[in-house]
């Protein structure tokens, strides 16, 4: 392991043990995605059908925020399980200032380990990601993000990410729905080009016609993954069938 590995390893263990603490809030969900468009640089197409399970856990705490999801995929060319690893450190909890500024809620140290495994060969790997996060006040909008990142990558050339995440509710009569993702942009290097994730889904929640408190939302994922994997040219746009349970 090299500095920068041990440094990134080193960051992301504080962080996560400044912001363990009992959650001010919490929540878990299970999604189920399938769709026909997903590109693979096996076949370097954008036709290949693949189904998705994601389990995602969500937590507002004392000192920082933590989010962490993992995603098993099955697709023609591979079966893989991915999960990323996201604790958050205010600095506004921690020195017990209000650190805004117009519509800067709170500044924060934002890290992410990102791991991936697979069946095939070549895919495995550990990202350690490291940075300055900001919780956004926006109108309209349940929550946004705005992290940016230096990443340490196991397989391609460090590069620097930018990550805004976001969730925008609202009402169709007494119907409610909720849009929400999120966009990645990283830099272009030497072995790997620029890339763009912007995945949005768009929900409506069928649970309420159940229970008061059940959300059971239906709808579509939207992906849109300009040089996907760093790979000039692989381009995924893709809508998928979604459904996702909140507990």
């Amino acid at each position: 392991m090299n500095f920068n590995q041990i440094a990134a390893a080193t960051v992301l263990a504080t962080t996560a043990a400044f912001t363990q603490a009992a959650p001010v809030w919490q929540n878990f969900s299970l999604t189920g995605l399938y769709g026909e468009n997903y590109a693979h640089p096996v076949n370097g197409k954008d036709n290949n059908q693949q189904t998705t399970i994601t389990a995602e856990y969500a937590a507002k705490l004392t000192y920082g925020d933590f989010f962490a999801f993992a995603d098993r995929a099955h697709n023609d060319f591979e079966n893989s399980t991915y999960f990323e690893i996201s604790p958050r450190l205010s600095l506004g909890a921690v020195t017990g200032k209000k650190l805004e500024l117009g519509p800067i809620k709170d500044v924060l140290i934002a890290t992410t380990w990102e791991r991936n495994s697979s069946n095939a060969p070549g895919t495995d790997f550990n990202n350690y990601l490291y940075g300055i996060g900001f919780d956004l006040a926006i109108p309209y909008f349940q929550y946004a993000q705005l992290n940016f990142y230096r990443a340490d990558n196991d397989l391609n050339a460090d590069d620097y990410q930018m990550t805004f995440t976001y969730g925008v509710p609202f009402k169709v009569g007494a119907e409610d729905f909720l849009v929400d993702g999120f966009l990645d942009w990283s830099t272009a290097e030497k072995d790997h080009a620029s890339e763009l994730n912007w995945t949005t889904q768009w929900k409506w929640n069928v649970g309420k016609h159940i229970s008061p408190d059940t959300r059971l939302y239906l709808g579509v994922e939207h992906s849109v993954w300009n040089n996907k994997y760093g790979i000039k040219g692989l381009d995924q746009h893709d809508v998928s069938a979604l459904i996702k349970y909140h507990f």
